[in-house]
C-alpha cells in the first residue's frame, strides 16, 4: 500500500468514526425539546388512550396510570442498550413507586419472549406488549425515528415533560422525576 493510499484509508476511517459518533450521540438527545406543548399533550393523551396487553394477554389501559408520574420505556428483548438500562429502571421503580411514580415497560416484541425476559431479569414494574402498535405510540410520544430504547416521562397533570431517545441511566430519570415529586 502506498503512502497516499494509507493516508486516504485513515481519512476514510476517521470520517466514518466521526459520523458514527455523531449518529450515536444524536440518538441520546432529549426529544422533548423538539416537541411543541400541543404535541406533548397529544402524545400523553395517546398514551392514556392506548390499551395494550401485558405478558399474560390481559388488556392494560394507559388510563389506569393517570395522575401518577409515568416513566414509559419503549424497548425490545433483542435491543442491547434496552437490556443494559433495565436494571436501572428496576431500581428506579423500587426507589420511587411509593411516591406515585410508575415505570411502564412497553415492549416492541413477542409476548412470550417478553414474559421470559421479564422473569429472567426480575422486572418489578408493569410490562405491556405492543409489537407494531407500540411503534405508533412511540411516534405519537415524540419518537418519529422508531429507534429504541425510548423513554418518556409524563407528569401527574398528564403532560410529557421529557422524552429521551437512547439508553437512559437512573440518574437521568431521577433528575426529571425529582422535580415532579
Amino acid at each position: 500500500m502506498t503512502q497516499s493510499s494509507k493516508f486516504s484509508f485513515y481519512v476514510v476511517v476517521a470520517i466514518l468514526s466521526l459520523a458514527a459518533g455523531f449518529a450515536y450521540k444524536s440518538r441520546q438527545i432529549d426529544n422533548s425539546l423538539l416537541m411543541t406543548s400541543d404535541q406533548k399533550q397529544a402524545g400523553a393523551e395517546a398514551f392514556f388512550n392506548a390499551t395494550l396487553t401485558d405478558v399474560t394477554g390481559v388488556a392494560q389501559p394507559g388510563e389506569q396510570w393517570r395522575g401518577k408520574i409515568i416513566v414509559a420505556n419503549f424497548w425490545a428483548t433483542w435491543c442491547a442498550p434496552c437490556r443494559d438500562e433495565i436494571p436501572e429502571l428496576i431500581d428506579t421503580y423500587a426507589s420511587y413507586r411509593n411516591q406515585g411514580v410508575v415505570v411502564v415497560g412497553i415492549a416492541v416484541d413477542d409476548a412470550k419472549k417478553v414474559a421470559a425476559f421479564s422473569e429472567e431479569f426480575g422486572i418489578n414494574y408493569p410490562v405491556i406488549v405492543g409489537e407494531f402498535d407500540a411503534f405508533t405510540l412511540a411516534e405519537a410520544m415524540g419518537n418519529p425515528q422508531g429507534a429504541l430504547p425510548f423513554t418518556v416521562t409524563i407528569d401527574r397533570n398528564g403532560s410529557i415533560v421529557n422524552a429521551h431517545l437512547g439508553r437512559i441511566k437512573k440518574k437521568q430519570i431521577e433528575e426529571v422525576i425529582r422535580e415532579l415529586l
